[in-house]
């Protein structure tokens, strides 16, 4: 199998994609943030001093899917037209985040995905180290992805 990203030298590139065609792409991704359950009470209960974690998790999903190109070197910068980020606790000490994109364009959205999953679980690692400094984030993955070329992809 071929990188796209390196060239025939070794040398990182962007790829072109130029002569692709335009087609629908969607991809999600998840991560999982485990924590203390008095932690997640407080989640739940809105009692964390820094406001509300879910909200403030979801709205830093989106806006860190829409500048995945500015932290990730070789993405493209996408016309996304829809972002969606859910946060549900799964047990008494975790919470799952799926984050959706697509856009219309020449190339895929798995980076904007992963990046928005990441970007809301470090949010509420952010919004409650100070009651929980023993937080981890794993299962961090994408789950699914359609559109181009490679086609579907579903784990």
């Amino acid at each position: 199998m071929e990188l796209t990203h390196i060239d025939e030298k070794g040398a990182a590139r962007m790829v072109d994609v130029g002569d692709k065609a335009f087609t629908k792409r969607t991809a999600t991704a998840q991560a999982v943030v485990t924590m203390k359950p008095e932690t997640l009470e407080l989640i739940k209960d809105g009692k964390v001093k820094k406001g509300d974690v879910f909200s403030c998790a979801r709205i830093a999903g989106i806006m860190a899917a829409k500048k995945t190109h500015e932290l990730i070197p070789m993405c493209h910068p996408l016309p996304l037209e829809k972002i969606t980020v859910e946060l549900e606790p799964i047990s008494e000490t975790q919470v799952k985040i799926l984050a959706t994109v697509s856009c219309t364009y020449k190339t895929g959205v798995e980076m904007e995905a992963l990046t928005a999953a990441n970007v809301a679980a470090l949010t509420i690692y952010d919004m409650c180290k100070a009651v929980d400094r023993g937080m981890e984030i794993n299962e961090c993955f994408l789950l699914f992805k359609d559109g181009g070329k490679s086609g579907k992809f579903e784990r």
